[in-house]
């Protein structure tokens, strides 16, 4: 069967992107095949859209961690033609072939059924940003209650940031957002946040190692020196989780804020969440957890705009989430 994916190729020494036409008798091996209805863009799609090795080892290569879709053949009882799913995670789109094609080929174990309150358009407006917004507000909510103070979030008006913002409001907490996006104050407010820090002010450099109590918990998407400044002003018992490493992979501080104060670090990893809590928490985001705001908060585009797409996320322009029709 013929279909239509975005391929990246490396050609002398250069990873070149375009729209082809393929045929799913090569797809990988794998028990369900799976028309794609609807991907999303990923800061780690770009990533891989650009031959980083870390992300994906082969090319030619087919991105996108991301797919909704319907089943259209099935070599296990668990799934059925027909059936609505979502994949996201796991190898998908990184050296499996992943949706930004119109069909992708996968074990199992990686397929979720489709909540019947979400549609595939809805979850992929959610996708792994969302979802890894989910678990980090889960994790946060098991240390730190709403009421024990302001929650500050970084990266706050990229994906993982604005759906953060977005349940940490619907569970009651006071949000603080941080924010190199002057012009998108009026997004933040919309998502419930209390108060706008930008990227500048908050890790203008302070070298004691402990600061100021200001916050109770934080939500970290971009590491480095950001994520240094939230552990060292929340305040006892509170909690941190982090996401991400756009903007650095290191932390250069001391151990203070951990022992003299309590706090947790906890590192988020939506790639090969369990199953089992997957499942449990698809499930949460389609009902009572379901981030109906931003639902109507997204870019949507067809597959031959992708490359312009992943050119603005690589230059931190892109604001919430951007979904992919196939």
């Amino acid at each position: 069967m013929i279909y239509k994916a975005i391929v990246v190729e490396e050609i002398e020494g250069k990873y070149l992107s375009s729209l082809k036409n393929l045929d799913t008798e090569n797809l990988p091996q794998g028990e369900v095949l799976i028309r794609v209805q609807y991907s999303s863009l990923n800061y780690k799609d770009a990533l891989s859209a650009i031959g980083n090795k870390g992300v994906t080892k082969n090319y030619p290569h087919t991105p996108g961690i991301d797919a909704a879709g319907i089943v259209e053949a099935s070599d296990v009882p668990e799934f059925v033609k027909g059936e609505e799913v979502i994949v996201t995670g796991y190898d998908l789109g990184m050296n499996t072939a992943g949706g930004f094609g119109q069909y992708i080929r996968v074990p199992a174990s990686w397929v979720v059924k489709l909540p019947q309150e979400l549609s595939p358009k809805e979850a992929m407006i959610i996708g792994t940003a969302g979802f890894t917004a989910g678990i980090s507000v889960a994790r946060l909510s098991e240390l730190v209650s709403p009421g024990a103070g302001r929650i500050v979030v970084s990266g706050a008006t990229g994906g993982v940031g604005s759906v953060a913002l977005s349940l940490l409001a619907k569970l009651g907490y006071t949000t603080v957002a941080v924010s190199g996006k002057a012009t998108e104050h009026d997004f933040l407010k919309s998502l419930g946040v209390s108060e706008v820090v930008s990227r500048e002010e908050f890790a203008a450099e302070d070298k004691r190692p402990v600061l100021s109590a200001r916050f109770a918990g934080g939500i970290d998407t971009v590491g480095g020196p950001i994520l240094e400044k939230i552990v060292k002003s929340v305040g006892p018992l509170g909690a941190i989780t982090t996401c991400g490493s756009v903007s650095a992979t290191q932390l250069n501080m001391s151990v203070f804020p951990f022992i003299l104060r309590g706090i947790s670090l906890i590192g988020i990893s939506a790639q090969n969440y369990p199953m089992h809590l997957r499942e449990v928490l698809w499930q949460r985001l389609a009902s009572e957890w379901k981030p109906n705001h931003l639902l109507s908060l997204y870019n949507e585009i067809e597959l031959e705009q992708v490359n312009d797409a992943i050119a603005l996320i690589l230059k931190g322009k892109l604001k919430g989430r951007t979904i992919i029709r196939l």
